[in-house]
């Protein structure tokens, strides 16, 4: 399903899979963000095989939010490295949010390594809509002109996350699949609307989570097979912005509000030794790190 409201995606060459052995002496890296996702209940039997496997064969963390626990703020902290107080976005309006002086991760990488390809798909306009109250993700335009940057730009508020998701999700596999980009977050929200729809005592919530969990595991599989034909690095980085309470809803400081998690996953079982606490602002210095090593930037920030 194609949205007519937004600018989708720039005109940007068509680049062939890359298999060079500099490309793949780095691991690709992809954030795959599952908003308002409790980790509890995905671990229930059944619900998220392709989560639970992520969490066994990988990394595991538990995290907390901060507080107020609203999508805005938290994927402000995980996506650009800063604290509540640091970024400013106190709720979903984006008011007083300094999102502009503090570039999200994919930023970074570029700026860290100019030769960086990114990747941003997400259905809702704050995290990527130069329009909308964004954008979390800077749009970078001259990046996206030269081919090294690209957003794919949904709007689910409007068409519905369930769709969205899922068309997110194949722009996403499409990018894995031609070995399009080095660090890429792909953005899922049919979990948390289906929180605050109909709470999470009953099959809506479960059956969410299992179709997000099917979508990463297409992601995971075509992984898998870049890793197979050329013999590529990749991480996947999971990761949820809150939790939920068990009528629905989030923003307060409740336990399961402020409950979140992060994983991660590679094909051919290396994953990073991340600290036993992880806070929601240090999972961009993660990436980083999982991406690039402890080297100093090879470039500065224009």
């Amino acid at each position: 399903m194609r949205n007519p409201h937004t600018n989708s995606e720039p005109a940007v060459a068509s680049h062939p899979a890359d298999t060079s052995d500099t490309a793949s002496s780095q691991p690709r890296v992809l954030l795959f963000g599952i908003d308002g996702l409790r980790w509890d209940i995905a671990a229930e039997p059944g619900v998220a095989p392709h989560l639970q496997r992520m969490a066994d064969q990988g990394q595991w963390r538990e995290m907390e939010m901060e507080v107020p626990t609203i999508s805005a703020p938290g994927w402000a902290s995980i996506l650009s490295g800063t604290t509540h107080a640091e970024h400013g976005f106190r709720d979903n309006s984006c008011v007083g949010g300094r999102n502009w002086q503090h570039p999200d991760v994919l930023a970074q990488a570029f700026y860290r390594d100019q030769s960086t390809r990114t990747f941003a798909a997400a259905g809702w306009p704050v995290l990527v809509d130069p329009a909308g109250l964004g954008p979390i993700i800077h749009p970078r335009i001259e990046q996206q002109y030269a081919g090294l940057h690209r957003l794919v730009i949904r709007n689910g508020e409007v068409y519905g996350y369930q769709l969205v998701d899922a068309e997110v999700v194949d722009f996403t596999l499409a990018a894995v699949r031609e070995g399009g980009f080095d660090m890429g977050f792909c953005y899922c929200c049919d979990v948390d609307d289906a929180g605050h729809v109909y709470g999470l005592k009953g099959r809506e919530y479960r059956d969410a989570i299992a179709r997000v969990d099917a979508h990463l595991g297409r992601i995971m599989q075509a992984v898998t097979q870049r890793y197979e034909q050329y013999a590529e690095r990749w991480l996947i980085v999971g990761v949820s912005d809150h939790g939920h309470l068990d009528e629905g809803g989030h923003g307060g400081d409740s336990p399961q509000e402020r409950a979140s998690w992060l994983s991660c996953w590679s094909p051919d079982g290396q994953t990073p030794s991340w600290p036993a606490h992880v806070a929601p602002h240090e999972v961009a210095s993660l990436l980083l790190q999982a991406r690039f090593g402890d080297h100093s930037p090879t470039t500065e920030q224009p």
